[in-house]
């Protein structure tokens, strides 16, 4: 009887244990949310005439214009706020991915996949894109690896 009470004590602890850490993620995950939502990257042109901020998801939040954007053609105004924009939302990215990989730590590469697309993508090293970032540490994980040369920091 006290074998049998005993495993009954243990999975019960053990239940415990494992609503503890459930809870301990779900509170996280709240955490998680409420930075994701106040993230916001701003980007600005070259000659900083034009400025675009973006937020979660990409969702340009706000475009700004100098004077001096205004008397550009139409052609160089609309390539330039492309590029700002462009910039905008993949700083915005990179943040979300930063924020995603905090909550789910070591179990998933998000911020390496994320800085690798981006690099290709943009043509930009690995090391610039992480330049924005809070910590802007090198990438850790093997995802990486021989890709970004610590080094170099």
């Amino acid at each position: 009887m006290t074998e049998e009470f005993d495993r009954l004590v243990e999975q019960f602890e053990r239940f415990q244990e494992d609503s503890r850490r459930a809870e301990d993620r779900l509170a996280r995950y709240d955490g998680m949310q409420q930075q994701i939502a106040a993230l916001e990257a701003t980007a600005h042109s070259p000659g900083r005439e034009v400025t675009v901020t973006a937020g979660p998801g990409g969702a340009v939040t706000n475009i700004e214009f100098t004077d001096r954007a205004l008397q550009q053609s139409p052609q160089a105004l609309s390539a330039t706020v492309m590029t700002t924009l462009r910039t905008a939302v993949a700083a915005a990215a990179r943040q979300q991915a930063a924020v995603v990989q905090e909550f789910v730590g070591d179990d998933m590469n998000v911020l390496d996949q994320v800085l690798q697309t981006q690099s290709e993508m943009l043509g930009v090293p690995v090391d610039q894109l992480t330049s924005d970032l809070p910590g802007s540490g090198a990438p850790r994980s093997e995802y990486l690896r021989g890709l970004y040369n610590e080094d170099d920091q």
